[in-house]
Parts: C-alpha cells; structure tokens; sequence
C-alpha cells in the first residue's frame, strides 16, 4: 500500500514510485568481507573524532559502491545536526547535474551534541546512499520514500550487521529433537 503522499504525485511519479515499491532488496558481492570497514567505522564513530569518522565512512561507502558496481558520491560527515522545530536532519544527498553526487552525514545530535549511536549512524548512510543506488543500479528518474526504498536500506543493512542468531526452543519432553526445525503452521519463519 502506498504512503500518503502518493496521491499527490503526478501519474508519471506514481510510475516511478511503482517502480521503486517493486524492489525490496539488493544483494552485495561478499559482503562478509566488508565486516573490517563495518568495525572500523563502529570505533572511529565511538572516537568521536570527525576526521576519522568521515574516513571510515568513505571507505564503506566507496567499497559498497564498488560491490554495486556503480561510482561512489562524495562523502562528508559533519559535526552537530541541524534542527528546526520539525525535527533534526541526520542526513543528505544531493544531486545536482554537472557535478559528482554528493552525500552529507551528521554524526552529532542536535540537542546535546552527542555522538549518534552506530546503528543509527549507518542507518542513515544507508539511507542516504539508497537514492544514490535509486539513479544509478534501479536507473530511475526520481527516489521516492516508497516501503521498497525502505526494504532495500534494511537489505543492506543486514548484510552488514547480520541479525544475531535467536536461540532455539528446547522441545526436549516432548518426542522432539532440540535440532529439529519447528515447521508447524503459524510458526514458519518469515522469508526476507
């Protein structure tokens, strides 16, 4: 089902809106061997050091890019997020033509300057670095805010942060293996 804003998208946007829905997830070329540039940008991000942080930040993005096989933007992290009275903006991207995209990331919060936490922190450049992926691997004219953009953040961020594993059930008593997959009706794991 489409946001609320979709209705007020001209017909030629609800295409591409459409078009973006219709993809939940894109699928990175090893990404086990990106798991050093995860960590280091976890410890730069915890030194609370700008320099660093955009560096390992740049160093993810541009090794994404290169699993994507598309050109990476420019990266920059700045400091305390801007705010108004609607909220803080922990993020940008910009496309202008003529010029190398280019990806803005805040690393701060705006009401106590305090580091973001990492998750967030790479959310958001995920985030950020979906619309670049929207133009240049889905080619599309436009990147809506569409449950498919969303999936697609999530995909990547799982790949990158796997979901710890949960620990299974004993069943023991009940003439079932421990190691037996519980495929009863209404407890079959979800697919994604």
């Amino acid at each position: 089902m489409p946001f609320a804003y979709y209705d007020t998208l001209t017909p030629a946007q609800q295409r591409v809106y459409r078009m973006s829905d219709s993809v939940s997830a894109l699928r990175l070329r090893e990404p086990r061997t990106l798991e050093p540039l995860v960590s280091a940008l976890r410890e730069a991000l915890a030194t609370g050091r700008q320099a660093d942080t955009e560096r390992a930040t740049a160093r993810l993005s541009d090794a994404l890019c290169e699993r994507l096989d598309v050109f990476p933007p420019r990266l920059e992290v700045l400091e305390v997020r801007p705010s108004s009275t609607t909220g803080e903006l922990h993020g940008m991207y910009t496309l202008e033509r003529g010029r190398r995209p280019h990806i803005q990331l805040w690393m701060r919060t705006a009401k106590h300057a305090r580091v973001v936490a990492f998750r967030t922190f790479l959310r958001t450049l995920l985030h950020e670095l979906g619309h670049h992926l929207d133009f240049l691997v889905l080619e599309l004219p436009a990147s809506f805010h569409t449950e498919g953009f969303f999936q697609r953040e999530a995909s990547l961020f799982h790949q990158l942060v796997p979901r710890p594993a949960r620990p299974r059930r004993s069943r023991a008593g009940k003439g079932v293996a421990e190691d037996t997959p519980d495929i009863s009706p209404g407890r079959r794991r979800r697919r994604g």
